[in-house]
């Protein structure tokens, strides 16, 4: 047996010894060690302990539970050797808190819902609808901070939405691609023409010129589902699914593109107005294909280190 396997079996003994039960924990452990020693790992990391939790899929509260099973054990490891990393409690925690497995929409999808959006009636609603769904499938934004957006809130020179005391009020600037701020352009363009109505400084309006609510949009999103026929057995794709979509798409491409993700979530964070880092690597467990590259980044990484000391 390794070290690592030994450690674990100590482990599980050392806390029946003291009344627990753990029932079911040697088996996910010696699972976890499998994992590890496949991959050429003797030592816990916090990202070693994702990629094994989120593996196999489940719901969020398997994936929790799976990562609470190794934060123990990592607890128990580290008070032998720092070496090893305590994945933090506020990484994918257990309660009422656990976070239900998003949608995934895939390009397909989002092509055929854009289409059933442009056959809404009237034509103001179906532009206004089209122009919030694609702006929330290529920003990342949360559906609420889309429908506060006020016209003044684009500058066209720069290239940015300024999204002002969102979620925790916290204000930040969302950039924008040339074809995104020229969609955005032809909507106002279109908007103006088709609603002479009302006086309102927002960007997004209903068919009578007021703010666009989160009901009358929520509605139509349920017929653009049903028209496009998106649909999953196992969970309702929802608005906010959207934004989950984004991020995970943003890591797969930083992935495929053999960037060092690590130091980039930050980033990704303060861009989609994470609080902390948290909420952004609960996306590495959302996508099958993104927890195999984080497998394959670690064992190629294993490979290099190895490589340098053969």
């Amino acid at each position: 047996m390794s070290a690592l396997a030994d450690a674990a079996v100590d482990y599980v003994a050392l806390r029946r010894a003291v009344g627990f039960k753990l029932v079911g924990v040697d088996r996910l452990l010696a699972d976890f060690v499998a994992f590890a020693e496949s991959n050429g790992e003797g030592t816990v990391t916090v990202a070693l302990a994702l990629a094994w939790a989120g593996q196999r899929g489940g719901n969020a509260r398997v994936v929790a539970r799976r990562l609470s099973t190794v934060r123990g054990f990592s607890r128990y490891l580290q008070a032998q050797c720092r070496d090893h990393e305590v994945p933090p409690t506020w990484l994918l925690p257990i309660g009422k808190g656990v976070r239900r497995v998003p949608y995934l929409y895939s390009s397909g999808d989002i092509t055929a819902m854009m289409q059933a959006a442009r056959t809404l009636e009237p034509e103001l609603r179906a532009s206004t609808v089209e122009t919030v769904l694609g702006l929330l499938f290529v920003s990342g934004m949360r559906i609420g901070e889309v429908l506060a957006l006020n016209e003044n809130d684009v500058d066209w020179d720069a290239g940015t939405l300024t999204v002002r005391l969102a979620k925790f009020n916290k204000s930040r600037l969302v950039p924008l691609t040339a074809s995104t701020l020229d969609a955005l352009g032809v909507y106002l363009a279109r908007r103006r023409a088709l609603c002479a109505k009302g006086v309102t400084s927002a960007l997004f309006v209903n068919t009578r010129g007021k703010r666009l609510t989160y009901a009358a949009f929520s509605v139509a999103f349920g017929v653009i589902l049903a028209e496009a026929g998106v649909c999953s057995v196992a969970k309702r794709p929802r608005i906010h699914d959207l934004r989950h979509s984004f991020a995970v798409a943003t890591l797969l491409e930083w992935y495929r593109a053999g960037l060092d993700v690590q130091p980039l979530l930050p980033r990704l964070s303060v861009y989609l107005g994470h609080v902390n880092p948290a909420s952004t690597y609960w996306y590495l467990t959302g996508s099958p294909e993104l927890m195999a590259l984080v497998v394959d980044r670690l064992e190629s990484s294993r490979g290099e280190v190895n490589g340098e000391w053969s």
